[in-house]
């Protein structure tokens, strides 16, 4: 190596590689049916997200980011997991209150991975991977050492209760009847039900600042996974939001996101563990299109949740690592199911020893730009094994095998996303350049001579769909386990007239903010 190949090299050495030493911090924020097009940095032209057009600006930006399924449940599972939701048995559909199946102790998660290593670990957020007897899936038993928040979807549960401001003021939107009020956690009990919805991102934030400067004192590298319930239906904010936002109530909750975003970097620059921390934010899918305008924008995408069109999978993501990450964009293939075997890495820590689908994402944040990741498979909300994937990207091409709509893609004028389009064999598939038409508009098969790069992309992409379903091995269905009344939360367990006698007022500690949660500060 010459002398300037050398320089280069030392030049750009705090790019390519981790810090040496301390593992770093990880703060993964996720949002709920946030759209591609729904954050201003993504191209949404009334979207008020200062702070994530902040952290955009002074991170990479990936305009190629999927989650592993169009709806909750299974996208979670494989964000924790690194593995497709079909493996873990996250499917179909998601998982109720009183579901007996949920996210099966056999799976390691992230947070167990890096707990192991000497990592504190908490959960902010919404869980949706199950509850179970006396709690058997809740993130407590997942690697988590703290848990606040809410264990499924806000409208899984009547929601009377969902006011916003003024006061008394009821909030848009129909949810879940005959089921308890949606409850408040902290760990394995309900210290409130119903939760304050208005009230529950400000405890979210404060107990997470709370979390880092506990950890920050000990010195202790720690793993956060905040998990807002925020942009998900029926759209609410606190007091500080509503109203503050040219998109009303869906703009007011992305507002008040945004604003978490911000306190949430503020707390690591306060306790001066910023240049310490990977951030990465993603989204669990696409949006509620169904919602009309209180649903999200997936931007010039085709669709929206619950397909497997780009609208319902893919998300906008952004890594910030002051000093780390080199600010930009980048084009690249990644996924949700690439951030374990990446933090993994960070961390130094071994692989778990099971079957991952991730990739360690290491130089498209350091490196040489280029994933290791050169396909994504689609699964739809409902997957089995006699069709398997229902479409495949491999590099800037994307074959549809199957097409079908859903109801939660509603009301948009493209028919194709709607819930009365039927499942559709395509042979040949659909064929798109992603590159070109990201709105999966034009056929490459359609229309006369097909270029002789397109064959061969559409042999490789009909190789690649073979290969990964014969390869699939699927899970017993955690949904197919069914569900019983008995294991919906209730913080008055033995009372005789469930749901309704699951009425209790907040824990002492909760009454007045800022609060502070027993047992985090040493």
């Amino acid at each position: 190596m010459g002398p300037g190949a050398l320089l280069l090299l030392l030049l750009l050495w705090p790019l390519l590689a981790p810090a040496a030493g301390r593992p770093p911090n990880v703060l993964l924020l996720l949002a709920d049916d946030l759209g591609f097009g729904d954050v201003g940095a993504f191209g949404h032209p009334s979207s008020a997200t200062p702070n994530l057009d902040r952290l955009a600006a002074g991170g990479l930006r990936f305009t190629s980011f999927y989650s592993s399924s169009p709806v909750c449940s299974p996208s979670r599972a494989a964000l924790l997991t690194g593995r497709y939701q079909t493996r873990s048995g996250i499917y179909p559909g998601v998982l109720y209150p009183g579901s007996r199946g949920g996210l099966p102790p056999s799976e390691v998660t992230v947070a167990e991975v890096l707990k192991a290593q000497g990592y504190a670990t908490a959960m902010v957020g919404k869980w949706h991977l199950g509850v179970g007897p006396n709690g058997t899936f809740l993130p407590p038993h997942q690697g988590f050492d703290h848990y606040l928040g809410v264990p499924y979807s806000h409208d899984q549960g009547p929601c009377q209760n969902i006011t916003c401001f003024p006061p008394d003021t009821r909030c848009f939107g129909r949810c879940d009847q005959g089921v308890v009020l949606t409850p408040l956690l902290w760990n394995l009990s309900v210290v409130e039900q119903p939760v304050s919805f208005p009230l529950l991102e400000s405890r979210y934030v404060a107990f997470a600042r709370e979390f880092i400067a506990a950890c920050a004192r000990r010195q202790q590298p720690f793993f956060l996974y905040y998990a807002s319930h925020h942009t998900h239906y029926p759209q609410f904010a606190g007091q500080e939001y509503t109203r503050q936002s040219l998109r009303g109530p869906f703009g007011d909750a992305l507002l008040e996101l945004d604003g978490s975003v911000g306190r949430l970097l503020g707390a690591l620059r306060d306790s001066r563990v910023l240049d310490d921390t990977l951030v990465f934010f993603t989204s669990d899918n696409g949006p509620e299109t169904m919602r009309m305008s209180r649903g999200g924008s997936s931007g010039l995408l085709k669709c929206g949740k619950g397909t497997t069109y780009e609208g319902g999978v893919r998300v906008p993501a952004i890594a910030y690592w002051p000093a780390r990450i080199a600010p930009g964009v980048t084009h690249e293939l990644a996924s949700t199911l690439d951030i374990l075997p990446t933090v993994v890495a960070l961390a130094g820590v071994p692989l778990p020893n099971v079957t991952l689908d991730g990739f360690n994402l290491s130089p498209v944040l350091f490196g040489s730009g280029k994933s290791p990741r050169q396909a994504m498979f689609y699964y739809p909300p409902d997957p089995n094994p006699q069709l398997g994937v229902f479409a495949v990207r491999y590099g800037k091409y994307k074959a549809h095998f199957y097409t079908q709509g859903s109801f939660l893609s509603d009301t948009t004028p493209d028919q194709a996303c709607h819930g009365l389009t039927p499942l559709v064999p395509q042979e040949p598939p659909l064929l798109h350049d992603l590159d070109v038409d990201p709105a999966e508009n034009y056929n490459l098969l359609s229309g006369g001579e097909v270029a002789p790069e397109v064959l061969a992309a559409l042999k490789e992409l009909r190789l690649q769909k073979a290969t990964f379903d014969g390869l699939m091995t699927f899970g017993e269905s955690q949904q197919g386990r069914g569900k019983d009344s008995a294991l919906e939360p209730c913080c008055a367990p033995r009372c005789q007239s469930k749901p309704s006698c699951c009425h209790c007022p907040p824990s002492s500690w909760l009454r007045q903010p800022p609060f502070s949660p027993p047992g985090i500060s040493p």
